[in-house]
């Protein structure tokens, strides 16, 4: 069984939509995440296996978003974290597109094509150290 786990520190990316613009007679469409995910792949490409995994995978993401200032206290409080602060991150970016960055970033390096993932577990939550962790582990 491989498993290849790594974490990149700082928020987490989502994958943005793709844009199309007009350019004199023409409608031109680009990847606003190109360069991104390109700067994602450069980070952990020293994980990457030898080859692309090409047999059934198992993928675990878990995103740590920033807290925003609201969660913490003021005055006397400052930089304590309120009671009532949530852990899960309830809000933007959605976990469907920090997801699809991920598989997008990763596709063709790590495994052969998004299709030999078959069971994926994604988690998004607060912490103090805004980082992405990845678990790509073979079923066979």
């Amino acid at each position: 069984m491989t498993q290849i786990k790594f974490t990149v520190l700082g928020d987490p990316k989502a994958q943005k939509r793709h844009r199309t613009v007009k350019v004199g007679k023409f409608a031109r469409r680009y990847d606003p995440s190109a360069d991104e995910r390109n700067d994602f792949l450069k980070t952990v490409q020293e994980h990457a296996p030898d080859k692309p995994i090409d047999e059934p995978i198992a993928l675990t993401v878990l995103f740590f978003l920033s807290r925003p200032k609201g969660h913490y206290g003021t005055g006397k409080n400052t930089g304590q974290l309120k009671s009532s602060a949530p852990l899960w991150a309830a809000k933007r970016p959605d976990l469907d597109n920090l997801t699809k960055f991920i598989l997008d970033s990763l596709n063709g390096v790590f495994w052969r094509d998004d299709s030999v993932i078959c069971t994926l577990a994604v988690f998004k939550r607060y912490d103090k150290k805004p980082r992405t962790e990845v678990l790509v582990e073979t079923l066979t």
